[in-house]
């Protein structure tokens, strides 16, 4: 007898051109799977992006790394990978991305998996096409790239935002491995900083960009600055400068009970286009 192929295999570079036209269906909410099979994921880490396969071709992929992030997965894609994923590894740092999806995965996944840190289900997922400033936003003049030598001012704001975000820090011991990521950003000019008396007081960085859409991630705002009006402007210069040559489209999601931030998104010229989900673990 033979055996029956399984639909989810790992992708290649072969399949780079119907993965990305896979992301594209819904470029807001894939763009970070789309941005690592730009970057050559599908070169460079083999087995990181799982392809779920039926009639037609390609139906719908994960990205399976440090994180699991799946992209337009039906409800057979999400229990075959969800399989695939259990046979191969026992557990990553977190589950994220649209929240129909991360929830079928959390159920198949969860019972082996769990318990989580945290289950944070309706994030929502925003994105503008519009600069702040034809919104009548003030934008400050002060946000601007950071430079590849001010990695060492960057880090002490990245490490902060991580921690107010995830619960702990992002690192023990050295941080080689954390100043490297912080330094690649840097370098391809995708994190932005207003700094002042040789210390960053604001950070945003763009996390993820494919497909004429930039994810925006980490932003922070230094504690002692807060609640005096200068998050929003910051925040505003930051979209201008992305819209500004680097995308034709800006998107982040945002924790729900994060009033604060919601209210700041809005007022950016942000719009609710869907929800995300993020399993800590």
């Amino acid at each position: 007898m033979l055996r029956q192929r399984s639909p989810v295999r790992p992708l290649s570079s072969a399949d780079r051109d119907a993965a990305l036209a896979l992301c594209a269906r819904n470029r807001v909410a894939n763009v970070f799977a789309a941005a690592r099979i730009g970057e050559g994921a599908l070169r460079g880490h083999p087995n990181s992006v799982l392809g779920h396969w039926g009639e037609g071709g390609l139906r719908g992929l994960a990205w399976v790394s440090a994180n699991v992030v799946p992209v337009e997965l039906d409800d057979d894609g999400v229990a075959a990978v969800a399989h695939r994923i259990s046979r191969q590894r026992r557990q990553c740092a977190s589950i994220f991305g649209p929240t129909e999806q991360v929830e079928g995965l959390w159920e198949r996944l969860g019972p082996t998996w769990g318990p989580p840190r945290s289950v944070r289900r309706h994030q929502p997922l925003l994105t503008t096409t519009t600069p702040p400033s034809r919104l009548g936003v003030e934008v400050d003049p002060s946000v601007r790239p950071a430079r590849p030598d001010e990695v060492d001012l960057v880090l002490p704001a990245a490490a902060h935002m991580f921690t107010e975000e995830i619960g702990y820090p992002p690192y023990f011991g050295s941080d080689r491995a954390y100043r490297g990521g912080i330094s690649a950003l840097i370098r391809a000019g995708h994190t932005f900083v207003r700094v002042e008396d040789g210390e960053v007081v604001f950070k945003a960085d763009v996390g993820s960009l494919a497909l004429g859409c930039a994810q925006i991630q980490g932003v922070w705002l230094h504690p002692r600055l807060r609640g005096h009006g200068l998050a929003l402007p910051s925040m505003a210069a930051v979209v201008e400068l992305v819209l500004d040559g680097m995308a034709q489209e800006v998107s982040l999601y945002v924790n729900d009970f994060n009033h604060a931030a919601r209210r700041l998104y809005e007022h950016c010229g942000f719009t609710e286009v869907g929800s995300f989900t993020t399993v800590l673990l």
